[in-house]
């Protein structure tokens, strides 16, 4: 069985950032994309990606067979934001597993909510999507997008068995575009995929990760990307 490495593993946090210094872009100005507005925000944060992460996006998107497309859910995602999500299910799970250790809540935790100082979607590397046709209808997944462990019974994680064989192979369209353009799958959720993060640096055994945490906007109003140099860094 494959070793499946969570983000509260300790080599996350260990993999040195070096900031490639790319900014944010807004995906509502790539028509080429489809863009879901659940995760909508007043700041449009959901709709930005660093723009080497776009352009991967793009190349996956043209090896999807003909009339299929993405439909991008979320992509950068502010820290403060992170921070409310991973704590808010942390509690649910103190309450459900009042016995477990801290560390262990930590690790269940980050099974559907990265720890806030290793995620990838703090930096611009991270995308939440799935297949939709021409018109938007979404295809079949197994589980709606952003589906926990529990109400989905595990049917979040992107190989698990108990799915339909539609989903199954609708799964493995998007997993040969994505991997095909050079991104990587977070095993326990389906629709979470980055390219330059810790995660992605650490399962393909890069030399450091090319992107570290981003303040979408200043105090005043100057976009800018964090360093995140040294291992630890918040993200």
């Amino acid at each position: 069985m494959t070793d499946l490495i969570t983000l509260s593993d300790p080599r996350v946090a260990a993999v040195v950032v070096d900031d490639c210094g790319e900014p944010l872009v807004d995906v509502r100005d790539t028509p080429q994309l489809r863009l879901d507005d659940r995760q909508a925000d007043g700041e449009g944060a959901y709709a930005r990606l660093r723009s080497g992460v776009l352009r991967r996006l793009l190349e996956a998107q043209r090896t999807l067979p003909q009339g299929l497309r993405f439909l991008l859910v979320e992509g950068y995602r502010p820290p403060g934001l992170q921070s409310s999500y991973f704590e808010r299910y942390a509690t649910a799970l103190r309450a459900a597993h009042p016995d477990a250790a801290p560390a262990r809540i930590r690790e269940l935790a980050s099974a559907y909510i990265s720890p806030p100082e290793v995620a990838p979607h703090v930096t611009g590397s991270a995308v939440d999507l799935t297949l939709c046709t021409e018109d938007g209808t979404e295809l079949p997944l197994g589980t709606e997008v952003n589906a926990t462990p529990e109400e989905s019974d595990g049917a979040c994680r992107t190989d698990a068995p108990h799915i339909g064989a539609r989903a199954r192979a609708n799964r493995a369209v998007m997993q040969r575009a994505l991997m095909s353009a050079g991104f990587v799958n977070y095993p326990t959720e389906w629709w979470h995929w980055s390219y330059g993060d810790r995660y992605w640096a650490l399962l393909r055994r890069e030399p450091a990760a090319r992107y570290g945490p981003v303040d979408l906007l200043r105090k005043s109003g100057e976009r800018h990307t964090g360093s995140g140099s040294h291992p630890g860094a918040p993200t």
